[in-house]
């Protein structure tokens, strides 16, 4: 019986070719450059708001690009008590989990019935909630305001968060809907065979498939509304009832010299939106970009 060996054939001598670097020439450079100077037009602003709420209005006026050179508190507590930014603040939470709460609820709904069910004149539908979205808002101003006075929803939170509802479900409902296609039949096919009823089928199956699309959905309406400003300097003219965004303009007009307070102002107005997109900004960039799942 005979045995065969295998053996390394010998070198020939030429080294491997050594992987090629990769060079940033002048394009590379000037992707660069381009992207610096983006990022200082967008940021820059709020830093400069940022130094500013901690100066006072001589700095101000000596130097309003400068950091500050002593950091004092006195603008914000001036701001908070004259601004009355705790109710402002609080009216601006209030409607901004009312609308992402009725809006993933109403889209989410429609969505499930565009996607997984055959729904008669789906494709108008569709079609109807692309020209919703497209409209502009102030079409219906006229006619809606009139509406509202006499159902007496002016003044009143509840109905801004329905008029938010109108506004956010159709744009909210297409992109819900770009998620639940890509979830697989087979899934909701299978629950229909254990006998689930449709909500059921929505409420166990789809929803843990599509929460990343939700998560984007609750995002974008929380955002929206927290800075929205037409339908509520239209319809809320109670102080007490104004949200942060339209109280802030009432602040800033009644302080338009004081740029230090104004500046403050702003940081309360601004916080609570910078602080959540950089807590959930993966999620939110994952959400938009990938599909019902992975």
């Amino acid at each position: 019986m005979s045995t065969t060996t295998l053996q390394r054939p010998a070198s020939s001598g030429v080294a491997p070719p050594a992987p090629r670097r990769r060079r940033f020439g002048l394009r590379g450079s000037t992707y660069y450059l381009i992207l610096v100077v983006l990022a200082l037009f967008a940021v820059g602003p709020l830093v400069a708001v940022l130094f500013n709420a901690f100066k006072n209005n001589a700095e101000i006026g000596s130097n309003p690009l400068a950091p500050p050179t002593s950091f004092t508190l006195d603008n914000f507590t001036t701001a908070w008590s004259q601004g009355d930014f705790a109710t402002t603040m609080r009216n601006s939470l209030i409607i901004c989990a009312g609308s992402v709460l009725g809006t993933c609820v109403i889209a989410g709904l429609a969505a499930f019935a565009l996607s997984q069910l055959k729904v008669p004149g789906g494709g108008a539908v569709i079609g109807y909630l692309f020209l919703g979205s497209a409209l502009p808002v102030q079409l219906f101003l006229v006619p809606l305001f009139f509406l509202w006075t006499q159902l007496h929803l002016t003044d009143n939170l509840f109905g801004l968060i329905i008029i938010y509802w109108a506004t956010d479900a159709p744009f909210a409902t297409l992109l819900l809907r770009s998620f639940l296609l890509k979830i697989p039949p087979d899934f909701t096919e299978a629950a229909r065979l254990d006998g689930a009823s449709s909500l059921q089928i929505a409420w166990r199956v789809v929803l843990p498939l599509a929460w990343p699309g939700f998560l984007t959905v609750a995002l974008i309406v929380a955002l929206w509304s927290w800075n929205e400003f037409f339908w509520a300097i239209t319809f809320i003219h109670t102080p007490e009832l104004r949200p942060v965004s339209t109280s802030f303009l009432a602040f800033q007009d009644q302080n338009s010299t004081d740029w230090g307070l104004t500046s403050a102002a702003a940081i309360f107005m601004l916080a609570p939106v910078v602080v959540l997109f950089l807590a959930l900004q993966r999620k939110f960039v994952s959400g938009l970009t990938s599909g019902g799942i992975k």
